[in-house]
């Protein structure tokens, strides 16, 4: 007899208990999640995911105490994990890279169907992007559109070396370091090294300006 497939284990983070309570009757209606717990204010956030280890933490933008935007920063280096949905009633497209640069993976829009809740969720769970009301499979798909009329100077091309090429291609279609760690049959320091190595050479400082490095200069 198959295995029924494990339950997708979710966190919600909205200071908003009546629309906490309506998040949470929605996400358990369906027998594929599972909400293990509820944060009322930023503070609570990182404790609650070294706790209750979900696999997806759904963040509000403006939390009290501390926003989204830092607890996404706390989290990046602690919990790199979880795949974070941020969840906002509006956005700005300076707010969309500032969270996408810090890790989440999703920007889920307050006012979206109720289908797309759980459609966002599985995406970014099988390892996609989730902007506004669409899934992209990678953050180049997004970023040929958010890059339009951006200004600046592109980094001189260095030579890269073909493990460096191997991460470089990882990074750019959304894995984290432990993935890509598993996927080169290498440690999470190893990739470290190697990422910071292959941000001097491009001339940037994280992953989001490595992928829109890469995509000015033809490298993908």
């Amino acid at each position: 007899m198959a295995r029924k497939p494990a339950r997708i284990r979710i966190l919600i983070a909205d200071d908003h208990a009546v629309f906490r309570y309506g998040l949470r009757a929605l996400l358990e209606s369906e027998p594929r999640f599972t909400v293990v717990g509820e944060a009322a204010d930023g503070s609570e956030v990182a404790r609650l995911t070294s706790d209750l280890k979900p696999a997806v933490l759904m963040l509000d933008l403006a939390m009290p105490r501390l926003t989204g935007i830092e607890v996404l920063r706390e989290l990046a280096s602690a919990h790199g994990d979880v795949r974070t949905i941020v969840l906002t009633g509006a956005i700005e497209k300076k707010q969309i890279v500032e969270a996408l640069q810090l890790g989440a993976r999703g920007i889920l829009l307050k006012d979206a169907a109720i289908q797309l809740v759980a459609k966002c969720i599985e995406k970014v769970v099988a390892g996609d992007f989730w902007v506004g009301h669409e899934a992209v499979t990678s953050l180049v798909d997004y970023l040929r559109g958010l890059k339009r009329g951006t200004a600046g100077t592109v980094p001189r091309l260095k030579e890269f070396t073909p493990r460096e090429n191997e991460i470089i291609s990882a990074i750019v279609t959304g894995c984290v370091n432990k993935e890509i760690a598993i996927k080169l049959s290498l440690s999470e320091d190893t990739v470290k090294h190697h990422l910071s190595n292959i941000f001097d050479k491009a001339g940037v400082s994280n992953r989001l300006e490595l992928a829109i490095w890469s995509m000015n200069k033809g490298f993908l």
